[in-house]
């Protein structure tokens, strides 16, 4: 049944629901949340729930009728689509003048049109001034929903037209089911997965892979040693990035995964540094983790975990990877001044 695959997020659909039952429908939303919490698959099964030939309640998919199959083969020919492609930074003019161009097209089947904007935080000043028209005045029909990761990533333009629905990260709970449903049902795997993937399955997924844990091991042991070496833990971190390929998504992904276990393991370390014990499913790592709270101390882990935080954020920002990862490590490597 439609929505079954939706974890978490019950209060926005529930709004959407409310908002169809009243016949309040917007024209245009404004999917705004961290990455990899199912803000895309959301707009899909709205989508699907909005061209169901034969739905079985209010917004409820029956999951059987042709246009629901279509919906989820991404082929039914009133559902639009468009996304940053392959290698580009930014949505580009010509590929939002095509989306248009189709949105203006009257329904094929039913009444409704759907279009999806993927990647809402790339539009350039080009490309959202190309689409300022379709989003101020939709054709008749048309439901616009666009995924993107924050209301500050938007130009006012595009954010002042549409209705803004907020998503979370999602509980424990509802991760752990998704990964199961994905697939990764290793318990042990999955105790190590949940707690670093911050409600984000993305990220889960991510993780879930050994080379990844192979690298966190080597950047974990090379920041423990007594000399650190900045210019092999950043060939590391580097390799380990440029591998993603071409894929920016997913280069700013491991980037953004290799912080998260330097913030880990700082934040072990200062448990260390106050006098707070560490978990027991950290006593493995307790050595190392000593290490960097006896280097350090209280006040200069603060210091780094605060330069990861902001060495996160820039990665959101599109930052090139390869200066966020020299300044991160530029701080880790340096001697501790004395006194």
């Amino acid at each position: 049944m439609s929505w079954d695959r939706i974890r978490g997020h019950a209060a926005v659909k529930q709004t959407f629901q409310t908002a169809f039952t009243r016949g309040r429908l917007g024209q245009a939303y404004l999917l705004v949340g961290p990455e990899g919490v199912g803000k895309r698959l959301f707009a899909y099964e709205l989508a699907k729930a909005l061209l169901c030939e034969r739905p079985e309640g209010p917004l409820l998919a029956c999951d059987r009728c042709p246009a629901c199959a279509q919906v989820e083969a991404r082929t039914h020919p009133d559902l639009h689509t468009v996304a940053t492609p392959e290698g580009k930074h930014e949505l580009p003019i010509e590929e939002i003048r095509d989306f248009c161009s189709r949105l203006a097209h009257k329904p094929a089947r039913g009444g409704r049109i759907i279009g999806i904007v993927e990647d809402a935080d790339d539009f350039n000043a080009a490309s959202a001034n190309g689409f300022l028209k379709t989003l101020e005045e939709p054709p008749p029909g048309v439901v616009l929903l666009l995924i993107a990761t924050s209301t500050e990533r938007q130009l006012p333009t595009i954010r002042s037209r549409c209705q803004v629905v907020r998503f979370g990260l999602l509980a424990p709970n509802d991760l752990q089911a998704v990964l199961v449903e994905q697939g990764v049902d290793n318990p042990a795997r999955l105790k190590q997965l949940i707690p670093l993937a911050g409600g984000r399955v993305s990220r889960a997924l991510a993780l879930n892979n050994d080379i990844i844990w192979q690298v966190r091991n080597e950047l974990i042991t090379g920041l423990t040693v007594e000399r650190p070496q900045f210019a092999r833990l950043a060939e590391i971190w580097e390799q380990f990035v440029t591998d993603a390929g071409k894929d920016t998504a997913l280069q700013r992904m491991r980037c953004s995964v290799v912080i998260g276990f330097v913030v880990e393991a700082l934040h072990r370390a200062l448990r260390i540094a106050v006098g707070a014990p560490l978990n027991p499913t950290d006593s493995q790592e307790d050595p190392q983790v000593r290490v960097l709270a006896q280097r350090y101390g209280p006040d200069r882990l603060m210091e780094l975990i605060e330069t990861c935080v902001e060495a996160d954020y820039r990665v959101e920002r599109r930052v090139q990877l390869i200066l966020i990862i020299e300044s991160v490590l530029d701080q880790l490597t340096q001697p501790v001044r004395a006194g």
